[in-house]
């Protein structure tokens, strides 16, 4: 496994709740989801698959380490808990930067471009972006 799939699974599940937040109105993001405003039985399903395949091809790499990370990205996800399902995919980012620059992993220039673009991507589809959350999910950059 190299840090390339990661990113693509990551964009993956990015995809599947940046799909799932814009269906959610605005003022609910934080408290409850209207038990309507679920992911669909398919994106949940198909969130799990992206979730499964990345564990399974980890096994015996030092991507290994990020498998809970996925895990509770994805029991989040399937109840509709918006945060809960970003947060951890924000924390397997900066785990990912930690790992290369520690060398414990490569990862080349577009790697790190994708990873700043998903961090982005993510961060914006938390609600509000309000300044209590500045520097959130920032990564190392901001350590």
């Amino acid at each position: 496994m190299l840090t390339a799939e990661v990113l693509d699974s990551i964009g993956g599940l990015a995809s599947h709740i940046k799909v799932y937040a814009a269906k959610l109105p605005s003022i609910v993001h934080l408290k409850a989801v209207p038990s309507g405003v679920k992911p669909s039985a398919e994106a949940i399903e198909q969130y799990e698959t992206i979730v499964f395949r990345t564990r399974t091809r980890s096994v015996g790499t030092p991507y290994k380490t990020l498998n809970e990370s996925f895990i509770l990205s994805l029991e989040a996800f399937e109840i509709g808990n918006l945060i809960g399902a970003v947060h951890p995919l924000l924390a397997i980012l900066d785990h990912l930067e930690r790992m290369e620059r520690d060398q414990e992993i490569e990862a080349g220039r577009l790697d790190d471009k994708r990873l700043k673009e998903y961090r982005a991507a993510l961060r914006k589809v938390l609600p509000g972006n309000q300044p209590e959350l500045e520097g959130t999910g920032g990564g190392m950059d901001k350590l």
